[in-house]
């Protein structure tokens, strides 16, 4: 596949040659599904509790004698029925992790990248650094390159000036590109990525 190389100006300054194995693999919706929902489960931290009757401060006194008062029997105020007491089926901590082999984490970035490749979502920059952290030329960027809606920016390595760049627009997010994950690639409309970021990203996954 061969897709247009841009400058930061958006002019075509030439091509490259994606590896068809990564950006035209064939699409398994099933396993592009499986791996978006383990990744959600995995970011639940479980952490939510309530309390059941054993654990509700009071309630040790038997409210009212068992037979005689032509009320119903009562054990304790603080039942699940009673006010300020004990919460039935409640949630309590636990874990949410899913496990998925890496192979197939792995395929479903390579049919994620292939349905954005395919839909021509995916643009490459032959460079993209600037000296002073600025939104504005951010922005100017992203206009120049034609993206209209949200964008994720991957990069080879850590660069605080894009960062920082890009860190103050809502529907702009940059990335390691080895930290490529398939909830960025759903979240994000186009990936914007240099020419180094494209060998890192072949590297990871070819």
């Amino acid at each position: 596949m061969l897709i247009p190389v841009r400058d930061i100006d958006g002019k075509e300054v030439g091509e490259v040659e994606l590896r068809d194995e990564i950006f035209s693999a064939p699409i398994h919706e099933s396993l592009m599904h499986q791996a978006l929902i383990r990744q959600l489960a995995n970011a639940r931290q479980g952490t939510v509790n309530t309390k059941t009757r054993s654990d509700v401060r009071g309630g040790g006194r038997k409210p009212w004698r068992q037979k005689g008062t032509g009320r119903a029997r009562q054990g304790s105020t603080r039942a699940p029925h009673w006010r300020k007491g004990g919460v039935v089926f409640g949630p309590h901590p636990r874990t949410y992790k899913k496990d998925m082999p890496r192979k197939m984490r792995r395929q479903a970035l390579r049919s994620a990248l292939s349905v954005k490749a395919a839909e021509e979502q995916i643009v490459v920059v032959q460079e993209l650094v600037t000296d002073v952290p600025k939104t504005r030329w951010m922005e100017e960027v992203l206009a120049n390159l034609g993206v209209d809606s949200s964008a994720l920016v991957l990069l080879p390595e850590e660069s605080f000036q894009v960062e920082m760049s890009a860190r103050n627009l809502p529907d702009v997010k940059t990335l390691r590109a080895q930290y490529l994950n398939i909830r960025d690639l759903f979240t994000y409309d186009y990936v914007i990525m240099p020419l180094s970021a494209v060998q890192a990203i072949e590297a990871f996954l070819g």
